[in-house]
């Protein structure tokens, strides 16, 4: 997320509603204090915040839809972070939703999802772990939020009071302004407070609007106050949670790496496993690997469906988690293409391993130059003409 219009899961919600939030950061600070607040931030090592997040609208046209989440964050340029958070429910009631940790010093990512019951640890190898330090570093860094902001058009709103404060306001209303990631024809109003002697963020609020993909129109609300900045964080802070009773133990085995020779490897995987192409290679499906196994009636899937019958629940969950790695390995392909702006696209839907000319999957090495993966899972690169020449050809 990076998207703000869909990337929240309810396995995942307060991950999402804090980097969401944080991406409010991103997106609301302007004018000429900025370079002061630029210095001043950069200094900060420790910080927490309080976070609340509100989507409605219909995502699906005719489904109207509401989710509102509130939680806590703690980041650490040493540690790492951990958040907490709770939806709240049609009558007002607080539900626990999920507790999320990266523990920098024991190279660990752990998710507590309260709903499902699930608390999945990953070990993570060093190439996952650069990736989440440096995900730390662009979410919990303000300066880079700052130097994004920068980019967007702005305007001082001029000084007042927020809880006794004397605070600078700034304004954007620019559509290309981060915290709109992921919406079409996008409409924003985001707004930060900055103390005017401290030049540290105070308060920050946006409201955006827009279509998704699934055809319909979402509006966030985003709130980001309750700022503690340089606040004391020790290892105690930063230990491993421990399994709440009742809670089934998942351990997420990383993919490898991450290549075009993986994800054509786990393409094929998926195929012998599913029987197809998966769907969606942007989102987890939504019943999970499970969903898309009830459905396949491949001899793989056939021999995995009679081994799950005989283990326990707790072994169960592992054994579909390993069955998952090829699916996990395409999706964190996809969605580094994405993050890195390559103008990817993914057309699983639709093609076949029957469609041997088709575009499966793409992504921009230059701009004279695309990558492709075919339907038969044969790699060529091609110019963006002759791109757009076989994507006229998918079926529809």
């Amino acid at each position: 997320m990076k998207s703000p219009s869909i990337r929240f899961a309810v396995g995942a919600g307060i991950i999402v509603a804090c980097v969401m939030a944080v991406l409010l950061w991103r997106g609301t600070q302007s004018g000429i204090a900025l370079a002061e607040v630029l210095a001043r931030v950069e200094q900060v090592k420790a910080f927490r915040c309080k976070v609340g997040v509100t989507m409605a609208g219909e995502p699906v046209p005719g489904k109207p839809y509401r989710w509102e989440v509130h939680g806590a964050l703690l980041t650490s340029q040493e540690w790492g972070r951990k958040g907490g958070g709770v939806r709240i429910d049609p009558n007002g009631r607080e539900v626990p939703q999920a507790e999320s940790y990266f523990l920098l010093k024991k190279k660990i990512s752990i998710q507590i999802t309260h709903p499902a019951k699930r608390y999945t640890r990953t070990e993570l190898d060093d190439v996952e772990f650069q990736r989440m330090q440096q995900g730390l570093i662009e979410d919990g860094d303000a300066g880079w939020w700052l130097r994004e902001i920068m980019k967007c058009k702005h305007e001082s709103l001029g000084r007042s009071t927020i809880d006794g404060v004397e605070v600078e306001g700034f304004r954007t209303t620019d559509p290309n302004c981060s915290v709109a990631a992921g919406l079409t024809d996008p409409q924003v109003d985001a707004k930060l407070w900055v103390d005017t002697k401290t030049r540290l963020p105070v308060r920050g609020d946006a409201l955006t609007s827009g279509l998704v993909k699934t055809g319909g129109r979402v509006s966030n609300q985003i709130a980001l106050h309750d700022f503690q900045w340089e606040v004391p964080v020790t290892a105690a802070d930063f230990e491993l949670p421990a399994v709440p009773e009742g809670y089934l133990v998942v351990v997420d085995k990383l993919p490898g790496p991450i290549t075009e020779e993986g994800t054509i490897q786990g393409l094929s995987q998926c195929v012998e496993l599913l029987g197809k192409y998966p769907g969606s290679i942007s989102v987890a499906p939504p019943g999970g690997i499970q969903s898309e196994l009830d459905a396949s009636d491949s001899p793989a899937a056939v021999r995995l469906k009679e081994e799950l019958k005989g283990l326990t629940e707790q072994d169960r969950v592992n054994r579909l988690m390993d069955a998952g790695t090829p699916l996990r390995r395409v999706y964190r392909f996809f969605t580094g293409l994405m993050h890195d702006k390559k103008d990817a696209a993914y057309y699983g839907r639709n093609v076949t391993p029957k469609d041997p000319d088709k575009v499966l999957l793409r992504w921009k090495v230059s701009d004279s130059e695309y990558r492709v993966i075919f339907g038969d899972l044969h790699a060529e690169t091609v110019s963006p003409e002759r791109l757009a020449e076989l994507e006229k050809a998918l079926p529809k």
